[in-house]
């Protein structure tokens, strides 16, 4: 029996921090401390070189007035520099760059920016190193500050569609945008189960798509719904509120009208744009659905009339158009969108999308606008002008760079706060995938693939929030804090992977504010947690530690773990089947979840592994050896514990290191319909003794994978083998049908145990 060897571990290890570490985040560009404080009171004056940063000063004063109860007086004319903040703007109105200085001395602070970005950036700088409890004195250590983002696009995207949220929340949303110096909100504002922007011209957008008879409870894969008619609705002047709510904070909103699909909130209110006519219902589901926009001109001129209203509501030089998730399943069969693919000379229905994107971007820019859309567009050939945010990994963004398109990069395996971010057993029910605020700091928006010059395509990144499982602003604040915190800095451009704990030091200071602002944020950061990797020795599994941390206690019998039981000093050898279960406490007291890890000790466990395939970046922590690391995935929450593989089969080789007699495998499979995840087209196992030439053993088809619900158990004669190879197979593209029909299927697996 291969010995496993478990080390737990504490991200945080030492919630203390250095004293003179600042808690800014982001992190700015060029940092000097120097001795002694600036002390702030009632008495400073804020002396001002011009009267066109009222804006900034005034949400300054807003700040100091609510956190502290005073404001400062203006002027521009002081006798004495004593006691004073000086603010120095070369060109307020037309300068973008962002760009500022901030230098704090004993007598008084000094500010110049390029232009009011910059004014308005030095001063959240500034607001971050106020003490957070009320005082009529505050002190501001002295220090010299240069600072400007790397990245012109720095965002965080928001679905109102699967889940409303009321037009306070969107201004409070915009403030935490604005307090880590991010400058795009997406908002994303049509989808299947909603329709969110009054259009005045079409009133059954929001009279009949706006609301639906129910919604989906629990996770798509119980399908379960209830019957509480739901919805809500933006009217134009709330719009025109909020939009000038964020520009006052140097923040543009991208509105987000979807098309050709995710659109049966608006088939619903008018059927006739549709290729069947309908009827439709809002929908009431998750997913992806077949019905969408038929290709024909009553539907361009519905959607170029929609656009012109949302033209005069945003002024953002982008517009987003979606181009995402879209089913050719209408279209192959509607006579009319096939005789338009014949009279353009197009191939096929990738190609009729490409026409459809390409009518919308010429309409956009003649009215002197630009598209943008997720990276199907690149699909049938690229719009002109069009600009892509890549979410389905970074390929997307590669390719659309090399073409000279400018690029947003938001791949799911970072920049998804619908994720999981701790152990999934421990947190509300998400969609999947697992994305801790590590992970988030660890991405970097500008890929190695590209050149210098394909670089300068790359516009910066943005978090997205899809809310199918966020019913309430409270759980979105939970998905976002403080995994947004970690993604401002990167978008900064100050971000250093290596440097993790000092940020993480930074951040944990933060959250007292979040207290002070009644914010609902994730404490997964303070989960004890365990990394897997293959021992030297390759017949372990080891848990190995970035630090120690002397505050966790542990259990193997299945209780859970108390400040009475044993305290984690060394390695944890597990020899048998057990399960491990360990917290961090301080001071006597849990401050963590429990973290459970059962293990399954076989053959394969800890064993050399080797894949034909990788797994995709989205669905890809602990790699290869995650298949033999003796813990089975949770089927009910795929998280960390799978890998998963986009359109791609598994081929796996598994070295036992020397001969043994085997007879049995079993791995573990899943299926969910509305994630694209589908089982493979069958299962076989085959042995060698040279790694070379392979005999097949064993195969199961898909009828009996489907009815062992994905625990598929492989038995065969008796083997003596060195060598298990498992194959399973991609079911390759969606049918109709079925949601995201003519898309790759994902193919998820975890442990393979060989006995």
């Amino acid at each position: 029996m291969p010995k496993i060897v478990a080390l737990f571990l504490l991200i945080l290890t030492n919630v203390g921090f250095a004293q003179n570490a600042l808690p800014l985040i982001p992190q700015p560009k060029e940092l000097i401390q120097k001795e002694g404080n600036f002390t702030l009171n009632r008495g400073t004056l804020i002396l001002i070189g011009n009267s066109e940063s009222d804006n900034e000063i005034k949400l300054f004063n807003q700040f100091l007035k609510t956190s502290y109860g005073f404001e400062l007086m203006t002027t521009d004319n002081s006798k004495s520099p004593l006691n004073t903040i000086q603010i120095q703007v070369e060109n307020p109105k037309k300068d973008q760059s962002g760009e500022y200085e901030l230098k704090v001395i004993n007598s008084q602070i000094l500010i110049s920016a390029k232009g009011n970005i910059g004014l308005f950036y030095a001063f959240q700088t500034l607001q971050q190193l106020l003490p957070i409890e009320k005082e009529n004195e505050v002190k501001i250590p002295c220090l010299e500050i240069k600072d400007e983002p790397k990245y012109a696009w720095r965002g965080m995207h928001l679905d109102v569609g699967r889940h409303f949220f009321p037009k306070e929340f969107i201004k409070k949303y915009i403030d935490y945008l604005a307090m880590y110096k991010m400058n795009t909100f997406h908002w994303h504002l049509t989808e299947d189960q909603g329709w969110r922007i009054e259009i005045k011209k079409y009133p059954k957008l929001t009279e009949v798509g706006a609301w639906r008879k129910g919604s989906m409870v629990g996770h798509y894969n119980d399908q379960k719904f209830d019957d509480k008619k739901y919805g809500g609705f933006y009217t134009q002047e709330e719009i025109k509120e909020i939009v000038a709510y964020a520009k006052s904070r140097h923040i543009t909103v991208v509105p987000e009208i979807e098309m050709p699909g995710h659109s049966q909130a608006a088939l619903a209110a008018y059927p006739e744009l549709s290729c069947t006519g309908g009827p439709f219902e809002v929908a009431t589901q998750w997913g992806v659905l077949d019905d969408v926009y038929c290709s024909k001109e009553a539907t361009f001129e519905f959607l170029q009339n929609v656009l012109i209203e949302v033209l005069d509501l945003f002024p953002s030089e982008y517009i987003h158009i979606g181009g995402d998730e879209s089913p050719k399943t209408r279209w192959k069969n509607c006579a009319h969108c096939q005789a338009l693919i014949k009279k353009e000379g197009l191939k096929d229905e990738h190609e009729l999308q490409s026409y459809f994107i390409r009518r919308i971007e010429k309409f956009l820019n003649a009215k002197g606008r630009q598209i943008i859309g997720w990276d199907e567009i690149l699909e049938g050939g690229l719009a002109p002008n069009a600009a892509v945010m890549s979410w389905r990994g970074t390929e997307g963004g590669i390719a659309a760079a090399k073409q000279k398109h400018k690029v947003v990069m938001t791949p799911g395996s970072h920049c998804y706060f619908d994720h999981y971010q701790g152990e999934p057993k421990n947190e509300p029910v998400a969609i999947g995938g697992y994305t801790t605020v590590e992970k988030v700091y660890s991405f970097e928006p500008t890929p190695k693939d590209l050149t210098s010059e394909e670089a300068k395509y790359i516009m910066g990144a943005q978090g997205n929030v899809w809310t199918e499982y966020m019913n309430t602003p409270e759980h979105v604040e939970y998905m976002i804090m403080p995994r947004m915190a970690a993604l401002a800095e990167v978008v900064w451009g100050t971000s250093d992977v290596t440097k993790y704990q000092s940020f993480q030091n930074r951040l944990i200071r933060h959250f007292s504010v979040y207290d002070k602002k009644g914010i609902n944020y994730s404490r997964a950061i303070f989960e004890v947690t365990s990394k897997v990797s293959p021992s030297e020795k390759g017949d372990e599994v080891v848990f190995t530690l970035k630090s120690a941390n002397t505050g966790i206690h542990f259990t193997t019998d299945g209780t859970n773990p108390t400040a009475n039981s044993k305290k984690y000093k060394e390695p944890i050898s597990v020899t048998k089947n057990q399960t491990v279960k360990a917290a961090y406490f301080e001071n006597g007291k849990q401050k963590s979840a429990v973290i459970e890890k059962p293990f399954f000790i076989t053959k394969s466990t800890g064993k050399k592994i080797s894949l034909v395939n990788q797994p995709h970046e989205n669905y890809g922590i602990g790699g290869p050896f995650t298949l033999v690391d003796g813990m089975r995935g949770n089927m009910e929450k795929y998280g960390r514990d799978w890998i998963g593989f986009w359109g791609k089969d598994l081929e796996a080789t598994i070295d036992l290191g020397k001969k043994q007699s085997v007879s049995k495998v079993t791995m573990d499979v899943l299926t969910n319909d509305g994630s694209w995840i589908h089982y493979p087209k069958f299962i076989e196992v085959l042995v060698s003794n040279d790694g070379k030439s392979f005999q097949s053993v064993k195969k199961v088809p898909a009828e009996e994978i489907r009815t062992m619900k994905g625990i598929v158990i492989i038995e065969f004669d008796k083997q003596k083998t060195k060598y298990i190879k498992v194959i399973a197979p991609n079911a390759g593209k969606i049918p109709d049908g079925k949601p995201g029909a003519g898309s790759d299927c994902w193919l998820f697996v975890d442990e393979i145990m060989v006995e």
